[in-house]
């Protein structure tokens, strides 16, 4: 007797089936399947039938991209639609630094000086040792001062995180040969390869491309893929795509096996590289090392500011293969909808964390065949000037004709808010303890998927139980929301301002909607804030500057410095000579109340909810811990209100 139905996959329902077939046979009726040597027949059987089926289950899972699990098979089935996961990344930085080389009355000074690719500096931090390299050569001129000092000056040197490495082939045509990097945690943009019909010489440099349009039998170009263990082969033409290897020709392969995101965030260097003197070949004598300073003509130093580490990243997650593989490949290489630049922007800089297009039609005023590009990078809040410029040549390759696109910094709409959180103290050891678990559980929120990217939105209801649900001597809270901007200020320079906040503002009738830190105007010695009086249809606004003179007494300076409309969120400043600001880094902070409590990332604006400027206040429940019951004490002493202060400042 068949099975007419098999679904279960469970071990003892696997077995029950087994003994509902059996039992349907006359020869086994009333047979006592617990207590015979039969039951140990079938618990095999059972055994069998589940392993096969999981093994099943997960070959066919292994079969398809979304449901893949292992590395080897989801990098295997991208490769399918021609994606490239990708690599780990090298932290990198632009150094300008000076090599002495001693006293020009002991030895010759050659007339340059040449650092040779591979490694150059060492840095520690975290009491781990890192590796900077270069990729290229470099020379520059030997000065002699008037100190007799010889110096050779390198500036924005690029340098990169990892060990560098070489590795060579020779070609045999004879073998199905394959040419495999054997180093994991490579920066497959670091790699360079050169073909050589000579032993000892480079030869010819050959390029990386990702697709084969514009490719004929005479491109040197090479494809590279990841196979096992996070390795990487190469591949090359065979004669009609690409130039094909001649039989006995030696390959270089160099690179670099980095440290990843752990090399991030380094700006002190110690010089280890080999300057090379063209004279003799040999390596110079090196006698002291500046590191942020270069000498001008009159043999002056002169500092050059060091910046940190950035870009590095780790090998791409199997989530994120699976997220944009099918995107990548629905592009077609064409940058048209807001997905494909996505999509590309992250294939061509992939320390992007999040990504915002917006059309210039949506724009306002509209900006007819522009397309409005900002980038929230990994590890930082802005993209270099150098990244940028390479994003968008890149970017050039894909748009379409007529279409140019405009790369903006970001902008940061910071979330803050002022909470009175109710406990009972009988519950808990310290008022601080708790205060510290309500902070790291903020921290966790603010950290999460909800707001860190662009499109984010708070979500007030879910911070309210994230606070309720910390701790069971948590009562309740009332927490207001602030939304705030930071304005930079040119300093001493006439400009205007427009600040736009994406999220309807509360309106007060009485005005002091708007709050702003201090700050200093042409013409006015005296500290100056901005604040705002709404028109009669509480739509839009004047924006006004006052100083203070005492508590009770403020003084208006610019009565109409601006305008604001309340609905859309935006504020504009009328032309403005800033000369100082209280905040450093010349920002004026502003702040308005929103409307709603949910506050969203509108557009271009990525979301940034600042627990550590946000209030945190504790407050006893006199009522939930007994002390009182009447609750006289509590409204007297425990009473918070549910709605913003009415103060001229921003707190």
């Amino acid at each position: 007797m068949p099975f007419t139905k098999f679904s279960n996959l469970d071990f003892d329902q696997i077995k029950e089936s087994i003994k509902d077939y059996i039992r349907a046979n006359s020869n086994f009726t009333g047979f006592d399947f617990e207590g015979s040597n039969m039951s140990i027949l079938i618990d095999t059987l059972a055994y069998n039938t589940y392993i096969n089926s999981f093994n099943a289950n997960m070959i066919v899972n292994e079969s398809f991209l979304d449901s893949a699990t292992l590395r080897e098979n989801v990098v295997s089935l991208a490769r399918n639609i021609g994606y490239v996961p990708r690599s780990r990344t090298a932290a990198n930085t632009s150094v300008t630094f000076t090599i002495e080389l001693g006293n020009s009355n002991d030895i010759i000074m050659p007339p340059t000086a040449t650092l040779e690719r591979g490694l150059a500096f060492v840095a520690n931090q975290s009491n781990t040792s890192y590796i900077f390299s270069t990729l290229n050569d470099h020379t520059a001129p030997v000065v002699v001062g008037s100190d007799n000092i010889g110096r050779s000056t390198f500036e924005n040197i690029k340098i990169y995180q990892g060990t560098p490495l070489v590795k060579k082939f020779q070609v045999d045509t004879s073998l199905n040969q394959r040419f495999i990097l054997d180093n994991a945690n490579i920066d497959t943009s670091t790699i360079k390869v050169y073909v050589s019909e000579q032993e000892g010489i480079l030869g010819d440099e050959f390029y990386l491309i990702d697709d084969i349009v514009r490719t004929d039998e005479n491109s040197s170009i090479y494809l590279i893929q990841e196979i096992q263990d996070e390795r990487y082969e190469l591949f090359f033409g065979d004669g009609l795509i690409g130039r094909k290897l001649e039989n006995g020709s030696y390959i270089t392969v160099r690179y670099i096996a980095t440290d990843g995101s752990s090399g991030n965030s380094i700006e002190d260097f110690s010089f280890a590289g080999q300057l090379i003197s063209p004279i003799t070949n040999q390596s110079l004598a090196i006698s002291g090392f500046l590191l942020g300073t270069k000498f001008d003509s009159n043999n002056n130093e002169v500092s050059v500011p060091i910046q940190k580490t950035s870009g590095g990243g780790e090998i791409e997650s199997l989530e994120s293969i699976k997220t944009f593989a099918p995107r990548i490949y629905s592009t077609q290489n064409r940058a048209v909808t807001s997905n494909d630049y996505e999509s590309l922007i992250k294939k061509i800089y992939p320390p992007t964390e999040s990504v915002s297009v917006v059309g210039g039609e949506e724009l306002d005023p509209p900006q007819y065949g522009n397309v409005q590009i900002s980038i929230k990078p990994r590890n930082g809040f802005f993209v270099s000037d150098f990244d940028k410029t390479r994003i968008l040549s890149e970017l050039k390759k894909y748009s379409i004709s007529g279409i140019n696109q405009k790369l903006i910094d970001l902008k940061i709409l910071y979330v803050e808010i002022d909470s009175s959180i109710y406990y009972d103290e009988t519950k808990v050891s310290t008022e601080n303890t708790l205060k510290t678990q309500i902070v790291s559980s903020l921290n966790n929120y603010a950290n999460s998927l909800d707001l860190n990217k662009f499109g984010g939105r708070f979500k007030y209801s879910k911070v309210l139980g994230i606070i309720d649900s910390t701790n069971k001597a948590v009562t309740s809270n009332i927490t207001k929301v602030k939304i705030r901007r930071n304005l930079n200020a040119f300093i001493n320079q006439l400009a205007q301002y427009e600040i736009c906040f994406g999220n309807q503002f509360h309106v007060k009738s009485e005005g002091y909607n708007i709050k702003s830190t201090g700050f200093t105007i042409s013409g006015e010695t005296s500290t100056v804030y901005l604040t705002d009086i709404p028109n009669a249809d509480k739509k839009t606004g004047i924006l006004s500057i006052v100083k203070i003179i005492s508590n009770d007494e403020i003084r208006v300076v610019s009565k109409s410095a601006g305008t604001i409309d309340y609905v859309k969120g935006e504020i504009n400043l009328t032309t403005i000579n800033i000369t100082s600001t209280i905040k450093p880094n010349n920002v004026i902070e502003i702040e308005a109340i929103p409307e709603s409590n949910d506050v969203v990332g509108l557009k271009d604006l990525y979301i940034n909810f600042d627990v550590s400027r946000s209030k945190i206040n504790m407050v006893k429940d006199v009522i939930s811990s007994g002390e009182e019951i009447s609750g006289a004490v509590f409204v007297r002493n425990s009473y918070t209100s549910s709605y913003s202060n009415g103060t001229l400042i921003r707190e």
